[in-house]
This record gives C-alpha cells, sequence and structure tokens, in this order.
C-alpha cells in the first residue's frame, strides 16, 4: 500500500515540473484511484460542522404577519418571509427566526445561504389539510411515487439545487401531525404517495442539528441527489450532516423512516436518537429499471453514535431500494433496542445494484428479534417492466464487535439461489440468543473469527489467518483486532 501512494505522488509531483504533462498526470492519478476504493477511505469521516454560521440579516416570521397560536395557517407568511431572505443570499446569506409558539403551516421552500432557526419552544405545525401539501413530480430514480404509481405530496419542508442551508436552534420541534396521512394510507383513500417531513434534492452544505421531529406523514429526513465535488484524492466536506436531532413517531406508524439517504453522497449522521415505526436509518438509491437508469449511487455515508428503537424494521437498513448502487457506508457505536433487527440489508431480484464496502462496527443490542438479517427476495417492484435477470451484488460487509443481550436470532442471511452475497465476515460477536437455531444461512459465502453462538457453515471458515484480505476494513492478523470500546456517549442518553 505504502508503495502504491509513493508512485502516485511521484507521478504528481513530475507533472508540477512539468505544465504541459500535469493535467495528463492528475488525470493517471485519478484513474489509479478509481481501481483501488480502498485508498479513499482516509477520507471517510464527519467534518466538523457548525450550525451556528451567523448571518448577517435575519428576521423573525412574526415580521410577516405570523400567528403561533397552532390554528392560524402561516403558509404565506414562511414563503414571504423567505422571498424576501432571499434579497441577501449574495450578501452572506440570512436567518428566519421562529420564535416560542405553535406555527401551524404547509409546505414551503427553503433557500440557499439559509438558516431556519428554531427557539427553545417554537414548535412547526404541518397542515392536517392534504391541499397544503402540493403535489409534484415523482423522483426520476423512482419512477413514480413509492406509494401509488404518479405523482406524490411535497415535503413540509423543501429544498431543490440549494447550497449552505441550515436547520437548527434551540432544540425546537417540527411535527408534521402525520396521523392524518397513516389513517389515509391504513384505509386505502390517499391519491398519492405521503410527504416527508424534510426533504432536500441536488444540494450540498446541509446541515440539520438540534432539532427535534415529530410524527412525519412518511420518511422523515430524505437527502435525494446531495453529491460532492470531487478533489484531487478525496471528495470535499460532507455534504449532508444531521447532527444531534431526535426523531420521534409512533412505534406502529407506518413507513416513518428517520432518516434515508438516497442516492447522495458525503453524508454525516451523528449523536442521534430515533424511534419510529420504520427503519430508523436507510440508506437507498433508486427503485429497479428507474434506479438502474438514473444511476445516481448513495456512498461514503457515515453514522456514528446512533441510539434508537423499532418495532418493525431495522436500526440501520440499506435498500431495499438500492439499484443505483451503495458503497462504503461506516456506521460504529450503536444501540438498538427493542428493536426488531440490528442490522438489515434489503434487496430483490430485478433491483441490479450493488451493496459493497460495509463495515458495521460496536454495536450494542438488547431485547432484538434479529440481530443481522440479509434479506435477497424482498420484492416490491414498481411496475411489470422491472428486469427479473437484474441481480444484485452484495459483497464485502463486515460486521464485528458486537454485543447483544435477549437477542431472538443472531442472523438470519438469506441470499438470492444463483446470486451468491460474497465476503459477508463477522468478527468478535457475542450475542445471548434464546432460540436453538440461531442461524440460518443460505445463498451467502463468508468467514468468521470469535462469534458466539458459532455460526452457519457457510461462514464457518476462519477470517484469520488466511481470508483477512478478503474481508472489508479488517487487520490483516488477530492481533490487531481492537478490544470493543464501551464509550461514555451511552451514558448521555
Amino acid at each position: 500500500m505504502r508503495r502504491f501512494f509513493t508512485s502516485i505522488w511521484l507521478a504528481f509531483l513530475l507533472g508540477l515540473c512539468s505544465a504541459q504533462y500535469m493535467l495528463l498526470d492528475v488525470l493517471l492519478v485519478l484513474l489509479l484511484l478509481s481501481e483501488a476504493p480502498w485508498a479513499v477511505l482516509g477520507s471517510l469521516h464527519c467534518d466538523q460542522t457548525s450550525s451556528g454560521v451567523i448571518r448577517p440579516h435575519s428576521v423573525a416570521i412574526t415580521e410577516f404577519g405570523a400567528v403561533g397560536d397552532g390554528v392560524t395557517l402561516n403558509t404565506k407568511a414562511f414563503q414571504n418571509a423567505i422571498f424576501y431572505l432571499n434579497s441577501f443570499a449574495d450578501k452572506g446569506g440570512a436567518q428566519l427566526f421562529v420564535p416560542a409558539g405553535s406555527w401551524l403551516t404547509g409546505s414551503f421552500d427553503l433557500i440557499s445561504h439559509l438558516t431556519l432557526w428554531l427557539d427553545k419552544d417554537a414548535v412547526i405545525l404541518g397542515s392536517m389539510n392534504s391541499n397544503d401539501w402540493p403535489v409534484v413530480d415523482p423522483l426520476p430514480s423512482y419512477g413514480r411515487g413509492r406509494e401509488l404509481p404518479g405523482k406524490r405530496h411535497r415535503s413540509l419542508i423543501y429544498g431543490c439545487n440549494l447550497t449552505d442551508v441550515i436547520i437548527t436552534g434551540d432544540n425546537g420541534t417540527i411535527d408534521g401531525q402525520g396521523s392524518i396521512w397513516w389513517d389515509w394510507f391504513r384505509n386505502e383513500t390517499l391519491n398519492y404517495t405521503r410527504p416527508h417531513l424534510v426533504e432536500f434534492i441536488n444540494s450540498t452544505g446541509v446541515v440539520i442539528s438540534n432539532v427535534t421531529f415529530l410524527n412525519s406523514p412518511f420518511w422523515t429526513i430524505h437527502p435525494v441527489y446531495c453529491r460532492g465535488e470531487l478533489r484531487l484524492f478525496f471528495w470535499m466536506n460532507s455534504q449532508v450532516v444531521v447532527q444531534n436531532v431526535t426523531i420521534l413517531a409512533p412505534l406502529d406508524s407506518p413507513n416513518t423512516d428517520g432518516i434515508d439517504p438516497d442516492s447522495s453522497n458525503d453524508v454525516c449522521i451523528e449523536d442521534c436518537y430515533i424511534s419510529t415505526g420504520d427503519d430508523l436509518i436507510a440508506i437507498k438509491s433508486g427503485w429497479d429499471e428507474y434506479g438502474i437508469s438514473y444511476a445516481r449511487p448513495c456512498t461514503n455515508i457515515i453514522i456514528r453514535r446512533l441510539v434508537g428503537e423499532t418495532n418493525s424494521s431495522a436500526g440501520i437498513a440499506i435498500g431495499s431500494e438500492m439499484s443505483g448502487g451503495v458503497s462504503e457506508v461506516h456506521a460504529e457505536s450503536l444501540q438498538f433496542f427493542n428493536s426488531k433487527t440490528g442490522i438489515r440489508i434489503k434487496t430483490s431480484p430485478g433491483r441490479g445494484g450493488y451493496v459493497r464496502n460495509v463495515y458495521i462496527s460496536d454495536m450494542n443490542l438488547v431485547d432484538v428479534n434479529i440481530a443481522i438479517r440479509f434479506t435477497g427476495q424482498f420484492g416490491e417492484h414498481p411496475d411489470e417492466f422491472y428486469d427479473p435477470t437484474a441481480l444484485p451484488i452484495i459483497e464485502n460487509i463486515t460486521v464485528k464487535d458486537v454485543m447483544g443481550e435477549n437477542i431472538k436470532f443472531a442472523g438470519l442471511l438469506e441470499g438470492i439461489e444463483g446470486d451468491n452475497f460474497v465476503n459477508i465476515c463477522l468478527s468478535n460477536i457475542t450475542l445471548n440468543v434464546t432460540t436453538e437455531s440461531p442461524w440460518n444461512c443460505s445463498y451467502i459465502h463468508g468467514y468468521s473469527d470469535l462469534v458466539s453462538p458459532e455460526v452457519c457453515e457457510p461462514l464457518g471458515e476462519r477470517i484469520y489467518p488466511g481470508h483477512s484480505l478478503d474481508c472489508y476494513h479488517l487487520p490483516t492478523h488477530l492481533g490487531s483486532v481492537s478490544k470493543r470500546k464501551r464509550g461514555s456517549w451511552l451514558l448521555s442518553w
């Protein structure tokens, strides 16, 4: 590895000495890096970001006629305030201050170089009238609404093609009042797919911090097509940062995912508590033939210090919509309790795409039904035009340093016949399992070390000494396996 980097730097420095060859050498460096995905691992970290950016211009929503009584509809006030603040976008940006009160509103757009600041006792309430949530075209990587053919309702807080936008404050609240939407879903009276609570499309420099999100009608925070700018040797700073947020919805509320990075790169999620009716975090990249055609992967996803519960789904899920590809996912310091599944990968014939280079470490599970689950036959297709021969590639998945109490199944790992999931590596895992058959494995292959209870036969080969290079992001010898870190971060919850 050291020789590889030395060769790269020599080529680059020689290019600097001769201007006429500089561009050629830079292109050569990028080509070499593209053939060696491990070479960019050093860039996979969460950048230090500040939600306290000082904007030179600030107004309060009350200056535009808003009334915080929880009854008056303030959509026009939000829209007019943001329209006014747009004039300061090229003058250092602006801040919209939401003071204490209950501010009922329909959907509104954000703008670039804006901070939406919620005071401690401020609550932005989503309208319970569906007419206040405009209907928009489906995302091209999905081809239709996720729930119903055709269009979808726009999110309560929405941004498209933005740069430098912040949602933060003194732990104010954004409440989608989603119960009416859940009833429409259960009664099958929806005309269009339900809206998210917050959605950013094709945006950069997004920070969401120090806010509580409640009762989303559908997925709660949805960054989609948010991509960084490629610089030499690494991607630029994280494009979406979600830090110190709480996301809550009833455990039986339908499809109220917490945070769903979708066809985006450089997403950092840190220090969050999530309790919802679906996956706490679900990493996605498009649905069947539409995702394959749109070809926007989700990559460089960092998740740290996540705590939560979900009765119906997973702490962290990848898929099932992963047709554009998902890679370079690193998650650590995780605690899931009273949940159905710890980690899950969901896919199906027809998805195509790939899930590769996933590294999960330092996970604590308590009262969890299934610690690790792979599902190769998840189903759910957008229409009859999907290609059933488009098989996904699932490879290079490492899970290490896991402890679990009162776990029903250690692993249900089901690949696809004729399309094995490969290089699945489990290391230093101890689970207190309550069933006599803790593992159920089919159509997978990989390796393991220091796993209790004893793993299934397809993972029975030892990682060390012969297969460490087949395992993503593991040290090359057993002596390098670090002791589990029981960080003091848990005490803060």
